[in-house]
């Protein structure tokens, strides 16, 4: 799930990067208005691009950053796989709405269901994301424990003494006495 974020992100940073290329070169930018007032869009649906990109909070901006410039690096094939890869987990995804809509039992219209797909897939990013957020904590909780156990393991086997088997059946935390 983390690379085909990678990817939309990517794209989307990339089409942002040259649609302001392409302002800094002069060239007019055809999807905006001239607004009155400090130049802004007419309404923010002229933009929804950009109007996500300024709702990202500055660390999401920086991950957008890196994966933009990620995605300019890359070659034709390689972006092209990674758009098949994000159209099939698009499908999959209006795939498993629509089978949430049909266990739920909601009969709605087309633009309902556009809608409920939309805000379907919304909520599974947001909680994937605190599903991978969750895992990263409890990793880097664990890792600790984990060096200590390699490092004891492997200092015994560098120092010529033998290190059984290689298996420790006591994990150093749990050995510590009451």
């Amino acid at each position: 799930m983390g690379r085909q974020f990678l990817a939309v992100a990517a794209a989307l940073g990339a089409s942002l990067l040259l649609a302001d290329f392409a302002a800094a070169q002069g060239q007019p930018r055809p999807h905006f208005r001239a607004h009155p007032f400090g130049g802004r869009p007419a309404s923010p649906a002229m933009n929804p691009t950009r109007q996500r990109f300024n709702q990202l909070t500055p660390e999401e901006r920086q991950v957008f950053q890196r994966n933009a410039e990620r995605w300019l690096r890359m070659s034709p094939e390689q972006q092209k796989m990674l758009r098949e890869r994000e159209q099939a987990r698009r499908a999959q995804m209006k795939v498993e709405a629509e089978a949430a809509m049909r266990q739920m039992g909601l009969r709605l219209d087309q633009n309902a269901q556009g809608q409920f797909e939309s805000r379907y897939m919304q909520e599974r990013r947001r909680m994937e994301r605190q599903l991978r957020l969750e895992t990263e904590a409890r990793r880097q909780q664990q890792l600790p424990q984990l060096n200590e156990l390699l490092k004891s393991e492997f200092q015994t086997k560098q120092n010529g003494t033998p290190a059984g088997n290689g298996v420790q059946t006591a994990s150093p935390a749990s050995t510590a006495k009451p």
